[in-house]
């Protein structure tokens, strides 16, 4: 499968910039690939294609609020520092990204906040705008971590132009979010509000948490022609013993299986056993998944609508069929549906 087959034009006016105003109020495209047919719906008549003992499999991760602002030592330049992964809590090293990078060299130190009581050191230079950075603060490890919470900023994506604002910090979070560690929401779960969870629980849908922390990889761009030579970032991952209880049960009774997003799907796809059931797993996860490719786990999926050659777009691809999903994001560009995080929803069955 080459990058060329996903591309195609996709007018800016359709980026989503804001979210919708109420989260299970955003539009629903609903694909059946039994019947090649499109329907079009709110994401809260959801309700309509789930039934007892089905199974939705939600990601739990939490973002944390990865983008600081610092100022480099002597020039005062303004810094932009993108919280990755932490790799060492008692030294206080991470894995970030820098911008604009050719500033910033190894010796280098930023300074954060309007009292400067948080310091970072330049240690070492991993990829062109990858640094790893040592922390400096007078203060126990907790409160350092309070203290990069309380700087830093909701990450929202690049494409979204405006100032991140208040409400961002809730709705760039999905209602399942627990265990902090992704630097960029799993999307398809924030259309699930509240009122919703609570209605499909009543219905008797069953719900399955693995955690798998976005990182910026999901989001980086293909740049080989030949899809089997892209190698995709390492995501951490687990799957505990209940999720696989809840999975496995839905298997056997034959129920519908649904990976609410692609970081749902990866991680599922990640943990198989030779029978195709669900295992535990806790480590991490570098999986690519693009057409053609045989799914073990799922029989349905919620996804977003993804920006054009985009790793997103391929598994949702893989999972409805390449050519169904071009006719529906057609349609979706005609029907003005709205793209990417803050997007609109497209549900598979």
């Amino acid at each position: 499968m080459k990058l060329s087959n996903f591309g195609f034009n996709l007018p800016d006016e359709l980026l989503a910039e804001y979210p919708a105003e109420n989260r299970d109020e955003s539009r629903l495209m609903v694909l059946n690939r039994k019947t090649q047919t499109i329907e079009h719906r709110l994401f809260k008549d959801i309700m309509d294609y789930f039934d007892e003992g089905d199974v939705m499999i939600i990601n739990n991760t939490k973002v944390f609020p990865a983008r600081l602002y610092g100022n480099k030592e002597k020039t005062g330049a303004r810094i932009e520092v993108f919280l990755l992964r932490e790799l060492n809590e008692e030294q206080r090293l991470w894995d970030v990204l820098v911008d604009p990078a050719r500033k910033i060299r190894i010796g280098n130190k930023l300074y954060f906040g309007d009292d400067d009581t948080l310091v970072a050191e330049v240690i070492d230079n991993t990829t062109s705008r990858g640094r790893t950075l040592r922390f400096l603060y007078d203060g126990s490890y907790r409160e350092f971590r309070h203290k990069l919470t309380e700087l830093g900023e909701t990450p929202l994506p690049k494409y979204i132009k405006r100032e991140v604002q208040p409400e961002d910090e809730e709705r760039y979070q999905t209602i399942f979010a627990k265990k902090e560690g992704a630097v960029a929401a799993p999307t398809a779960g924030l259309h699930f509000s509240k009122h919703l969870l609570k209605r499909l629980e009543i219905k008797g849908v069953n719900f399955a948490e693995v955690t798998l922390h976005v990182g910026l990889g999901t989001f980086n761009p293909v740049e080989v022609e030949d899809l089997s030579k892209h190698k995709m970032d390492s995501e951490e991952l687990i799957i505990d013993s209940k999720a696989v209880e809840i999975v496995n049960k839905g298997i056997k009774n034959k129920k519908r299986i649904c990976a609410v997003g692609t970081t749902a799907m990866r991680a599922i796809e990640s943990s198989v056993s030779s029978n195709g059931m669900l295992n535990e797993m806790e480590g991490w996860t570098n999986k690519f998944i693009f057409p053609p490719y045989d799914f073990s786990i799922a029989n349905c999926m919620i996804t977003n609508f993804h920006t054009p050659k985009s790793t997103l777009l391929m598994m949702a691809s893989a999972f409805g069929g390449v050519d169904f999903v071009k006719k529906a994001y057609q349609e979706a560009i005609k029907e003005k549906y709205k793209f990417y995080s803050y997007g609109d929803a497209m549900l598979i069955i």
